[in-house]
């Protein structure tokens, strides 16, 4: 079956926020974590939807962690932010070539607004599906089956894409075909381990696998 729609997540698969993550994390840790945190303990936190990584810092004060982490990520969001190597260029062509294309993402509508917009690629997605737009995220295939319903899509003509465990997971759950990026932070090993149908040296392998 050929695949016609292109789902993706956002941070860490097609623009890099790591760097502004972790200290946006590490800021918040600062000020309400009961010790320090090292570097590999927050890259943990990366991927989940921030109030359950929040709340294994202290379970107690998510909702002001949440205002401190959200602060810190918008006003320092530009200044980190950018797409990766062949991921503009890659998106454009597909979305010439009339392939349907959406995000599927764990963070809330204002910051991934801000993400597409900083880095040229608002307006080339036809759906984007967020944290505010479901009950369940990922792993669980709601925000997978939301986006593919608004595209009027196939699973079996589906592939998502991302960088995370989550985004894996939740492919496989929806059924459709799933590829790994092995720029993750996490290390590509992670996503190995979960055997998804593609694993991307860079995003302009997605052309050939496409046969764009």
């Amino acid at each position: 079956m050929k695949i016609n729609t292109i789902l993706f997540d956002l941070d860490g698969t097609l623009i890099d926020t790591n760097e502004l993550i972790i200290a946006s994390f590490m800021h918040t840790i600062e000020q309400y974590g009961d010790r320090d945190y090292g570097r590999n303990e927050v890259l943990d936190f990366i991927g989940p939807p921030l109030r359950d990584s929040l709340r294994k810092i202290n379970p107690d004060r998510v909702e002001e962690m949440v205002e401190t982490y959200r602060k810190h990520n918008i006003e320092n969001h530009d200044s980190y932010v950018k797409a990766y190597d062949g991921v503009v260029e890659t998106i454009r062509k597909l979305k010439e070539e009339d392939y349907r294309l959406g995000i599927v993402t764990t963070k809330m509508r204002n910051t991934v607004q801000m993400g597409l917009e900083l880095t040229d690629l608002d307006g080339l997605f036809e759906t984007v599906v967020t944290l505010d737009d479901v009950e369940h995220a990922k792993p669980h295939p709601e925000p997978i089956l939301k986006a593919l319903d608004q595209l009027g899509a196939k699973t079996s003509e589906a592939m998502m894409v991302g960088d995370n465990t989550h985004d894996i997971e939740a492919g496989k759950n929806a059924g459709t075909k799933t590829a790994g990026v092995a720029w993750t932070v996490k290390g590509r090993k992670v996503l190995d381990d979960l055997n998804p149908d593609y694993m991307l040296e860079n995003m302009r392998e997605l052309l050939e696998i496409t046969g764009g």
